[in-house]
């Protein structure tokens, strides 16, 4: 009688199977996304973010903003970006969160695409 050979695990090997073309360009898409370093923008004086930020404010104007925050590896976070939801006498309020005016880099218009002009 013939002995079978111990059993050898695949391991992930026999799970890549499983994956759909959907979750590997997901997963590639996040790894992209994660491996991305922000460049430094040009930094601004008190005087230009102010009138940047007044003219938003005045003509209703999608911006994006750079915060002077770095990370441990010295890189910057993505821009915050949206529209001036409301201010105080110590910063703004865009896309849900409050930006000190002493924390902002660079301040700059950007334009939006509307919904109907996306494709996929």
């Amino acid at each position: 009688m013939r002995i079978p050979p111990p059993y050898q695990d695949r391991k992930l090997l026999k799970w890549n199977g499983f994956f759909l073309s959907e979750h590997t360009k997901q997963l590639s898409k996040e790894k992209t996304e994660t491996n991305f370093i922000v460049p430094e923008k040009e930094l601004m004086t008190s005087d230009e973010i102010d009138r940047t930020l007044y003219e938003a404010r005045l003509k209703d104007r999608s911006i994006a903003i750079q915060k002077e925050e770095v990370d441990a590896d010295n890189h910057y976070s993505p821009d915050i970006v949206g529209k001036i939801q409301g201010y105080d006498e110590l910063g703004i309020y865009i896309a849900n969160q409050k930006v000190d005016y002493d924390e902002i880099r660079n301040v700059e218009f950007i334009e939006v695409a509307k919904w109907s002009a996306l494709e996929e």
